[in-house]
């Protein structure tokens, strides 16, 4: 009797979204919906407006990372060709994806916003050293786009603001930072929009002016 109770369960909930118009089945993979704007994705590697890299070296990703898949050494710059506006630069970067648990701690951690992650997340491997993504790999190419690997599946515009993952208040999360732009530049972007607060009263990000943009390297 137990089974057969169990199986009324399920005849009525399947016809019950056809009745009301409320499907809820997405006919994936030809159907995507909607990610959150700080959907934990496959990570890249930004670059300010100028082409210049964000990644200094620090190591900081690497010392936070929990899955301690993430490594990284960095190099001085040279002063008539640098990589990256400080003192030195990511010369050597790789995240195992056979270990990394997107818990996004290596983007809270970095000082400089080179590191976030994206809103890709469809990919497969066949051989183990292809889930070793490379500093090559991770780098966004001259549109501020990620390099697309033969093994990621894309659909239309999944390339597109893959470094949404932003800061949405201050560190320590105080409300009077809400609604201001902590983000620097980001090649092909710019300087992103504020998001709006979360406590009453916020301002709109159209409320702020240019002064509260900021941006530029930091």
């Amino acid at each position: 009797m137990g089974y057969l109770q169990g199986f009324a369960v399920t005849l009525r909930k399947l016809f019950k979204g056809t009745e009301t118009g409320r499907v809820v089945t997405s006919q994936y993979p030809d159907e995507k919906r909607p990610k959150p704007e700080r959907f934990h994705g496959r990570h890249v590697l930004n670059r300010y407006e100028d082409g210049m890299e964000k990644c200094i070296g620090c190591e900081l990703c690497a010392g936070v990372c929990p899955a301690r898949c993430i490594y990284v050494r960095g190099a001085d710059n040279q002063p008539d060709d640098p990589v990256s506006p400080g003192e030195r630069y990511g010369y050597v970067y790789e995240i195992n994806y056979l270990r990394c648990i997107h818990c996004d701690l290596c983007v809270e951690a970095c000082p400089t916003e080179a590191i976030t992650e994206s809103k890709l997340f469809e990919f497969s491997f066949t051989d183990r050293a292809d889930a070793i993504y490379t500093k090559d790999e991770l780098v966004v190419d001259d549109d501020g786009r990620p390099q697309q690997l033969p093994w990621e599946h894309w659909n239309p515009g999944d390339d597109q603001h893959t470094s949404a993952w932003v800061r949405a208040t201050s560190p320590s999360g105080r409300a009077d930072y809400e609604g201001r732009v902590a983000w620097s530049g980001e090649l092909g972007y710019g300087i992103r929009a504020p998001e709006r607060g979360q406590s009453a009263g916020d301002e709109s990000p159209a409320d702020y002016d240019q002064e509260d943009l900021g941006g530029g390297h930091h």
